[in-house]
């Protein structure tokens, strides 16, 4: 066994326990679910088979638009979660005394549980929560917002939480790749005359591209498969206002028990998620990433 063959191999048997997870817990049903999507699945009784009946019926469905409407809403998070967390980047990425207490604070939502995250939030938006309370001390309101039971706040209140809860992560993704960037390249431009702003916009951000390529498409991927933080706050209201897609399949698989509508509603949102990842990887390969 020649040397390359033998790492390939220790790096497989590695990645072995992962994978096998992976195949389990993730392709598995996800293969299991096509076939289950033409289906009128029963649990206790025969499985019918009913060719696109269950795609027709989604399409049909207001329930399900208004699932993909929100769920498309939400991706407006990315942009907003990548912009603030280049930002929060630049700006820890200091020697100033005490900058690793504040990059540990800025990631400790991310090791936090999303569950409990969004049951700290619920009372912070609650009526007499600190929010209001600090704005009608302030005179700013007159009367409580109710965030989480106002179909004009809910969805954007969820959608601030997971800014918030992401921030850490991506933060520490855009630092390593601030730290990457040769000092040299800068310090040339300043010499030269080029101002910081000058310099952050023409080297360093291009030197960023291929972060902002990965965590753009991470990110939008976990915004379209939002489902915690919507399923522990709001459970998808009020009246509907904050239902995604992931919630919305849920609720159809294992409270109205109709596995095979469930299936197919999640394999259109999948072929949807898959498109939007494609066309996104494309782009990085051909030009997002500096290379193209």
């Amino acid at each position: 066994m020649n040397k390359k063959l033998r790492l390939t191999f220790i790096a497989y048997f590695f990645m072995a326990p992962a994978l096998i997870l992976v195949a389990l817990f993730v392709i598995y049903p996800i293969v299991y679910s096509i076939p289950l999507a033409f289906t009128d699945y029963s649990a206790i009784g025969e499985t019918h088979y009913v060719g696109l009946d269950n795609f027709k019926r989604a399409f049909q469905d207001q329930g399900f638009w208004i699932a993909m409407k929100n769920s498309a809403i939400f991706v407006a998070c990315v942009p907003v979660l990548q912009i603030l967390s280049i930002l929060l980047a630049v700006l820890v990425n200091t020697k100033l005394r005490g900058i690793v207490f504040f990059r540990v604070m800025y990631y400790i939502p991310v090791i936090t549980s999303m569950i409990a995250i969004s049951i700290m939030w619920s009372f912070i938006f609650n009526q007499d929560g600190i929010i209001n309370s600090l704005l009608l001390d302030m005179g700013l309101i007159k009367s409580p917002i109710y965030f989480l039971a106002d179909t004009k706040y809910a969805l954007f209140s969820l959608m601030f939480v997971t800014v918030w809860q992401g921030l850490g992560y991506y933060m520490m993704l855009y630092l390593a790749g601030l730290q990457s960037v040769p000092a040299e390249l800068n310090e040339s431009a300043m010499i030269d005359g080029a101002s910081k702003a000058v310099t952050f916009f023409k080297i360093t951000l291009p030197m960023l591209q291929p972060y902002i390529w990965f965590c753009t498409l991470f990110s939008l991927l976990a915004a379209l498969g939002v489902f915690d933080v919507v399923f522990a706050m709001t459970k998808g209201g009020p009246d509907g206002a904050t239902m995604v897609m992931n919630l919305y399949t849920y609720n159809k698989a294992f409270q109205s028990f109709e596995f095979g509508y469930s299936a197919a509603a999640g394999l259109v949102m999948s072929i949807i998620t898959t498109l939007f990842s494609v066309l996104i990887f494309i782009y990085g390969r051909k030009g997002g990433s500096g290379n193209g």
